[in-house]
């Protein structure tokens, strides 16, 4: 018996060697797990092969959680099954096949809870909960982590029928409806006869790019370093599939009946010339990078997408991408640099990538969004966010390196951080073990330090949205991001663990209410305005999840190479790159408000918090910032050491010049 389940693996066995490709089988149980091994004959089949091939002739139950490729089997002297040479399967390589990532915080947490009870270190939301080597008793484990992250019962039953992260987030979102996005029609494509209005997104930067024309403060740069041999005209001719691909990238704008409207531009054929800037320095090439992003566009006559390629040395080349964020968002970014990856690969054999076709345009998106957000949707939202936000301060008073001026100039810089990837793991690690995201424990620690540095209990913090909750938008490119405050109170000195659960609650339901645009909120919210800083939040904490672009077809290899706009929209910035291995991003401030050393002390002392957090989630708020102001009384003293023996070592050499002097 198995999983409740009387199984005969002879029958599994026959069932695989009936397959034309199948040599030999055993199939055994491995702590409550069914593992087959195959010999396989001239070619060997691949898993998923496998695992269609059983479903048409076998019950779920007796699928093989892993499969295993030997070149014969191992027999005992009087020629039986030798059970205890058989290798143990490979848990993880199971779900790197074909692996989809969480799309949502609901499946990001249940995805957590199935790596911490399973053992692996992540899981796929299609991925079957089974063939990962789960069972009856781990089965039980999962639903006693999904009772206590979201407060409701589910079935063993449910597990069994329907065993992935993606049909267990249906479940979730049926029993709690009010972590559900409201049910929408789908958008489709339609005509392009007559106007296309702006997305709520897009009118809110239209208006700004109104009062000053061409300024690059709303410009998405970006820049890859390609290393190796490159294929020239397989790059230009992927980027400009891409371009035909996405309407988005040939889009311009343009006044028409008393308003702003978008123009879909017929592709024209982008020529990506290589500009050899080998004789620079360093530093100058940095210049020449920031210079690119720095320089505005046309909204009118475009285009807004420019390309530049940078020879650096024969085998290391400088993609540069700047789009206007009109068109654009970190997600899109993402997107066109999979794309691009995928297509160049394909180029270089002379093959079809065969990218899915998508299923709708950005302008589809626009004009859905104005005929389906209705005012009575968003007025529900804004009824949401009313109650959450009454009441919060209007400003955070961060102690900066300059007072703060009467008006904002947008002026900003950024610096490069990395925590170290035995850190990055005890973050992922304690997320799981709390059934948060790891964005959420993130949120959490960043409130703690502000707490830290401004001794104010009630912390409102921005977050990035992606605002692709709808299928048909998960691959497109186009200015989706939205942004949501994140309000968490500090009073009583809680616990970290008890603080972090209250951040989940309120991460769950500002992503539930996320469809309401900024503007709208700041308008509705009735916000007394003050020219000298951003409103409902002046700091944000961003985390990107997108894949990384795979190349690893190809004689190329890819790194991301920063580029800085030259501007920031609020006080500081902390955005932080989920690569599953380290967590590497940038600190963006103010250059009104903070000098290079004050940010950087800022995040110093975020990853020291981080650092005590995954060592002592238990402990109260208040001993997690005596470390840290011992840390950094500590560090104070250190660096006075540092300057009195600078001091002394200088007045020594001076005596010693003055004594050489006189002889």
């Amino acid at each position: 018996k198995l999983r409740g389940y009387r199984i005969e693996l002879g029958e599994i066995e026959t069932a695989l060697l009936s397959h034309e490709l199948v040599r030999a089988a055993a199939v055994v149980v491995r702590e409550e797990t069914l593992v087959a091994y195959l010999v396989p004959a001239e070619q060997a089949p691949s898993t998923a092969e496998l695992r269609d091939y059983l479903k048409q002739r076998l019950p779920q139950y007796m699928a093989p959680s892993a499969f295993v490729m030997l070149e014969q089997l191992p027999l005992s002297a009087n020629g039986k099954l030798d059970k205890r040479l058989l290798p143990a399967p490979d848990m993880q390589a199971e779900t790197d096949v074909h692996f989809e990532a969480p799309r949502t915080p609901i499946e990001e947490i249940l995805a957590g809870i199935w790596t911490r009870v399973l053992g692996i270190e992540r899981v796929g939301i299609f991925d079957n909960f089974f063939e990962l080597g789960g069972h009856s008793l781990l089965a039980t484990q999962v639903l006693s982590g999904i009772k206590d992250a979201f407060q409701i019962e589910i079935s063993v039953r449910a597990l069994f029928e329907e065993p992935t992260v993606a049909a267990l987030a249906r479940e979730i979102e049926q029993q709690r409806p009010n972590l559900k996005q409201k049910q929408l029609p789908r958008i489709i494509s339609i005509s392009r006869n007559g106007h296309i209005p702006l997305s709520f997104e897009q009118k809110r930067l239209w208006f700004l790019e109104q009062l000053e024309p061409g300024t690059p403060l709303y410009n998405c740069p970006g820049a890859a370093k390609l290393q190796g041999t490159l294929n020239v005209p397989a790059l230009e001719s992927a980027l400009n599939e891409i371009i035909q691909r996405h309407e988005s990238l040939r889009t311009t704008f343009a006044t028409a009946g008393g308003g702003p409207v978008q123009l879909v531009n017929p592709a024209s054929r982008l020529r990506l010339e290589v500009e050899d800037i080998s004789t620079l320095s360093a530093t100058e090439v940095a210049r020449f990078v920031d210079q690119e992003a720095q320089t505005g566009f046309d909204l009118v006559h475009g285009p807004l997408l420019r390309v530049r390629l940078l020879r650096l040395a024969p085998q290391e080349h400088l993609l540069l991408f700047t789009m206007h964020h009109i068109i654009s968002d970190a997600g899109s970014i993402g997107i066109f640099l999979q794309e691009l990856a995928r297509l160049y690969a394909a180029g270089c054999r002379n093959l079809d990538a065969a990218l899915p076709e998508l299923r709708c345009q950005y302008a589809d998106y626009a004009l859905w969004q104005h005929h389906y957000l209705t005012e009575e949707m968003l007025n529900e939202q804004l009824e949401y966010w009313s109650s959450q936000m009454a009441g919060a301060p209007p400003v955070l008073e961060l102690p900066f390196a300059r007072p703060r001026p009467a008006e904002q100039r947008h002026r900003g810089s950024q610096e490069v951080v990395q925590l170290s990837t035995a850190l990055s793991a005890g973050l992922r690690a304690l997320s799981r073990h709390e059934r948060v995201t790891l964005y959420m424990t993130l949120l959490a620690a960043f409130d703690v330090l502000l707490f830290y540095y401004t001794n104010q209990t009630d912390i409102v913090v921005g977050a990035n949205v992606s605002n692709r909750n709808r299928s048909e938008t998960e691959q497109l490119i186009g200015f989706f991001l939205n942004q949501v405050p994140m309000r968490a109170d500090l009073a009583g000195d809680p616990t970290f663990q008890e603080l972090l659960q209250q951040v989940r609650g309120v991460a769950l339901n500002a992503y539930t209410h996320q469809d309401i645009p900024f503007d709208r909120l700041v308008e509705g919210l009735k916000l007394p305005r003050n020219l000298n800083h951003a409103p409902l939040f002046q700091v944000k904490l961003d985390l990107i999840t997108t894949p990384a672009p795979d190349l690893s077809e190809t004689e190329l290899r890819i790194t991301p190479h920063l580029a800085n706009n030259g501007g920031s929209h609020l006080d500081l910035i902390i955005s932080l790159v989920d690569s599953q291995s380290e967590l590497s991003g940038w600190v963006l401030y103010n250059t009104d408000l903070f000098d290079r050393t004050a940010a950087v002390k800022i995040f110093e002392q975020y990853e020291l918090l981080l650092a005590q957090i995954v060592a002592h989630p238990e402990a109260k708020l208040s001993l997690l910032l005596a470390y840290l102001t011992e840390a950094d009384v500590q560090q104070t003293r250190n660096k006075q050491d540092q300057f009195r023996q600078d001091k002394a070592a200088r007045l020594k050499n001076l005596k010693r010049t003055s004594s050489r002097g006189s002889k």
